[in-house]
């Protein structure tokens, strides 16, 4: 390839035939052409397919070539119109050390490497960039210190990478004398690549005493408080042993230090934990998290401090609030560091799980289903299985193979997965023919997929899904429920484009094509699991005629298979009784909430009735009467501009926010008045006790690191405190009422009387011209959530919008 170009072979490729590489005088390479096939990303059969036809389109062309470019040109241009932007990013498993490790201290910058904790480099607010190889962690850092005004970076490290060449790049760091910090997780499990041990002996003993071996003094073991089998004798003279509360405290003093440190993070790996406790190899700790979600504020700090993916959204008549998916939770309790009293522990009993009630139902049910018609064979067909990692998608792929392996047809199975399974996009691609000579690809081409079972709407509606589904071809079945990415975590006012996501499945294939069921919400009700959802949506399409398999293969596949095989076959059984009938099946699960799983909008009216009736019990009639009065005031006024109820409806809403704060009383009586105690017997059994985490005013101190008071926790005789202050919530106002006087209640009485005076003005000055300006800043209470420091911080944003929206509107 050094020849000339008039004489050497020429090769096309990568680059079509000007794409070659040419010396000139200078020595220099020059480009002079384009790509015919990218050198990075997904290499899809779709590109090869057009590149091909680019090349002999010189030679050859026919109307089934054209019109399969046309087809892909218009794919490609379908999908560059969706109105909607929504990726479910891989990202750490509830309770996965990394969620807390992986935290900075304000004003310091980390790297990362190879292992799961790479993830954290799409966080942005954790301030990580760039990864190496193997052995090259931090590495990069030598180079770079010298030209920087950064005196300091931290460098993540887990003990697979440790074992294997790590150990190097923290030698190197050594050897240079460079300012860092490694952050190694001891997390027992090689955990990117499926849970295996490490090659090798390692334990937290031995990994500080090679670390000290290695020159570096300045060492620190963080836990999360839980029994070890070392002590401080086992290690390294002069290494601690902390807590991981203390772990930003611990970064910041370490920062400070010269040379090369080191901080072993030992906390098991997340996914392990579930693994062996499923094993009982693993203490299994008899305490669950629980949120009131009456008392939750939505503010999600509970996913800024855990950053863990299993709370999850609840849409109430008062806004969005949050709740633990048990099924999903690895009990690591960070959550509850978020600052709010809605956050209890039930300690002893269990989850509920299906009592076998509905088992004869079930039966009975499948037994009288008749058998569908099954696709034909004649050629090859694809199902495309979509869904999220972590939650079975590749088991339901593998199911089907089996199966098909059973019938005696021929298979193929490609699973497309996200960064450790976890929480991404996860793609199974599955072919079934004849015979296995009838199968020359494994991956399903463009608008080839026959069925596709979408057990995740955001990853059905992705730009990979939608490109293998075509109008009059393919069939789906999507479960249509709410499941947040892992946005949502740190952003809470995430959004969910439902009807978005579903208009472009319809759009693509037609609406009498698609079925959008909401599976979770069945496979939790009728077998108590979330974790049967696919095998639910697996039985739903089987029985709609869209699996090309035996009932009785796809059974023996769950036999062999081996994992809940109880549950598994429920789940398909269930799946096939609500392809069948699916309003019967709804009525067992819920039989008073429509089947889309999304409740009618309530009418301005029943905003305002419900209002009304929570502040009569919240203070007294008075008090409720004076909200009533207000709304009718503007509700009044905007009848006047000709309008319907969008502004009255606002402030039906945000006004009640302002007088309804949830102050000690308040939180006291939606734990004793309210039906939280009910709630809770409705989720667990067997003789529990609940416990409660509170920042009580008297009580609580600030932590001395930042300030911000720290929350303690209560036992079961606090429902008796609750009862007795609820009672006294009538001198809430008056000169016996202790906790009117601090900061944050006064700061909150003048942004209710700010609010009140706001629709005063509003009501004589209300136009056409200042309507949408009045809406915007009668709607901002809204973003006032959360308690003590959290909700004073949403106050400074609220106050600055709500200044310039004074301006504008004209209002001091």
């Amino acid at each position: 390839y050094n020849w000339r170009i008039d004489v050497r072979p020429r090769v096309v490729g990568k680059f079509d035939e000007k794409g070659e590489w040419s010396l000139v005088e200078s020595g220099g390479r020059v480009d002079h052409g384009k790509w015919l096939l990218p050198a990075a990303g997904e290499l899809t059969p779709a590109m090869i397919a057009r590149a091909i036809a680019s090349r002999i389109a010189r030679f050859h062309t026919s109307e089934t070539i054209r019109a399969r470019l046309d087809f892909l040109e218009g794919k490609e241009k379908a999908l560059a119109s969706k109105v909607f932007s929504i990726d479910r990013v891989p990202t750490f498993c509830p309770g996965c050390p990394h969620n807390t490790s992986t935290n900075l201290p304000e004003g310091s910058r980390a790297v990362a490497g190879i292992g799961c904790h790479y993830m954290v480099t799409w966080m942005p607010e954790r301030n990580t960039a760039t990864f190496s190889h193997m052995g090259g962690e931090g590495v990069a850092w030598v180079g770079q210190s010298p030209f920087t005004e950064t005196t300091h970076i931290f460098a993540n490290l887990g003990d697979g990478t440790y074992f294997h060449s790590g150990l190097l790049a923290i030698r190197q760091s050594v050897a240079a004398k460079v300012n860092i910090t490694y952050k190694l997780l001891y997390n027992d499990a090689v955990a990117m690549t499926g849970g295996q041990t490490v090659d090798g002996p390692l334990n937290v003993p031995i990994l500080a005493a090679q670390l000290a071996a290695e020159g570096i003094h300045n060492m620190v073991v963080v836990t999360d408080g839980t029994e070890r089998a070392y002590g401080p004798a086992d290690l390294p003279h002069d290494t601690p042993i902390r807590h991981r509360d203390d772990f930003d405290a611990i970064q910041r003093e370490f920062r400070e230090l010269p040379g090369t440190s080191a901080i072993i993070f030992d906390q098991t790996c997340a996914a392990e934990k579930r693994r062996r406790r499923k094993r009982g190899t693993y203490p299994d700790p008899q305490r669950r998290m629980f949120i009131n979600d009456a008392v939750c504020e939505g503010c999600g700090d509970c996913g800024v401090q855990s950053n863990c993916t299993a709370i999850v959204p609840v849409e109430t008549e008062f806004g969005r609030k949050r709740a633990i998916d048990q099924n999903a939770c690895n009990k690591d309790y960070s959550c509850a560091k978020g600052f709010c009293p809605s956050f209890v522990s039930v300690v002893g009993g269990k989850l509920k799980k299906n009592s076998g009630s509905l088992d004869a139902t079930l039966i009975a049910r499948t037994e009288a289903l008749p058998n569908p018609v099954l696709p034909s064979l004649s050629n090859p067909y694809g199902i495309l299985i979509t869904g999220v990692g972590g939650t079975g998608v590749i088991t339901v792929g593998a199911l089907i193979g089996m199966a098909a392996h059973i019938d005696g047809h021929g298979v193929t199975v490609l699973d497309m997965a996200g960064l450790a399974q976890k929480g991404g996009s996860v793609y199974s691609h599955v072919r079934i023919a004849e015979h296995p000579d009838d199968l020359h690809a494994v991956r399903i081409a463009a608008g080839e997929a026959d069925t596709l079972i979408g057990a995740d709407l955001v990853v059905s509606a992705s730009d990979e899904a939608l490109a293998k589904i075509a109008l009059g071809k393919t069939r789906a079945i999507i479960n249509s429920a709410l499941s947040p990415t892992s946005e949502f975590a740190r952003n809470p006012d995430w959004l969910f484009p439902r009807d978005k996501m579903q208009n472009a499945i319809r759009d693509a294939i037609g609406e009498a094509a698609t079925d959008f069921v909401d599976a979770q919400k069945l496979a939790a009700g009728l077998i108590g699991d979330a974790m049967a959802t696919n095998l639910f949506m697996l039985g739903y399409a089987w029985q709609k005629g869209l699996v090309p398999v035996s009932a009785d293969a796809l059974l023996s596949a769950i036999e062999l298979n081996g994992t809940a095989i109880k549950m598994n076959v429920a789940a398909f059984n269930w799946g096939r009784c609500a392809a069948h009938d699916f309003a019967a099946v709804w009525q067992l699960v819920a039989p008073s909430a429509t089947s889309d799983g999304v409740s009618p909008a309530p009418t301005g009216d029943q905003i305002i009735e419900t209002r009304v009736k929570f502040l009569t019990e919240y203070q007294d009639t008075t008090y409720a009467d004076r909200y009533k009065r207000q709304v009718e005031a503007i509700r009044a006024a905007e009848t006047k501009l000709g309008g319907g109820d969008d502004l009255s409806v606002v402030v039906a809403r945000n006004l009640f926010k302002l007088m309804a704060i949830k102050d000690e009383y308040e939180v006291a009586r939606l734990y004793a008045e309210s039906e939280f105690a009910s709630r809770v017997a409705n989720e667990f059994e067997g003789d529990y006790k609940i416990r409660f985490h509170l920042a009580p005013p008297l009580l609580a101190k600030p932590d001395p690191h930042t300030g911000n008071v720290k929350k303690m926790e209560f036992g079961p005789w606090m429902m008796t405190a609750f009862r007795w202050l609820a009672k006294a919530r009538k001198l809430r106002g008056s000169v016996w009422d202790i906790f009117g006087r601090t900061a944050e209640r006064r700061l909150e009485r003048e942004l209710l009387a700010d609010y009140e005076l706001t629709l005063t003005a509003l009501v004589s000055s209300l136009s056409a011209n200042n309507l949408a300006s009045a809406k915007k800043l009668l709607e901002l209470p809204a973003t006032v959530r959360g308690f003590g420091h959290v909700k004073l911080r949403s106050i400074v944003s609220y106050k600055a919008q709500r200044d310039a929206l004074k301006v504008t509107l004209g209002i001091r």
